[in-house]
């Protein structure tokens, strides 16, 4: 799998919400509301070399529109990271590249370096989140859960989402020798 290309062929953010026939409104508000916290935007501005993060979505996904906003202010906030995003039925190599057991669950961020290769991956949950959904969650009636996982992340306001990228985005430099950013 060529990261390069795949990531050539992406689209922006904007690119995406635009043309989202699911909770395109929703996409637009939370992107519009999303604030990134000091501690965290210092640490994005903090970050020294190229680095890309690969998206893979759907508009429909809800825990999707709850996370990727959020990444992508990040993003903003670190003058070398830069996103595109995927849909996950039209890049059925990418999804399967990036299978969560057997499961097909989205988000996936994959952090690319500067030479686009793949320093990890991270979705489709915070791992907290994803830990009571597996467990207690799983329990509950699907509108009771669904219910409960968008209080989890009103509450959390995207902070753990961002904790984690920004625990793979800190380690991922260009591990070429710094020539190849410059080209990259």
């Amino acid at each position: 799998m060529s990261w390069r290309h795949a990531y050539a062929r992406a689209m922006t953010f904007a690119e995406f919400v635009a043309g989202a026939k699911k909770n395109q409104q929703l996409w637009q508000d939370l992107y519009r509301l999303t604030v990134i916290p000091p501690d965290l935007r210092a640490r994005a501005r903090a970050l020294v070399g190229r680095r890309h993060l690969l998206i893979l979505v759907e508009d429909w996904c809800g825990d999707a529109v709850n996370t990727v906003p959020a990444i992508v202010r990040l993003a903003e906030e670190a003058p070398d990271v830069h996103v595109r995003l995927l849909t996950r039925d039209a890049n059925p190599d990418v999804m399967n590249a990036h299978l969560t057991g057997t499961s097909r669950s989205i988000p996936v961020v994959m952090v690319l370096d500067a030479a686009f290769e793949e320093c990890g991956w991270w979705g489709p949950r915070p791992r907290e989140l994803q830990s009571w959904v597996l467990s207690t969650g799983l329990a509950l009636e699907k509108d009771a859960r669904y219910r409960a996982i968008r209080a989890w992340y009103a509450r959390d306001r995207g902070r753990t989402t961002l904790e984690e990228v920004l625990r793979l985005l800190e380690p991922c430099a260009d591990r070429t020798g710094g020539e190849r950013a410059a080209v990259a």
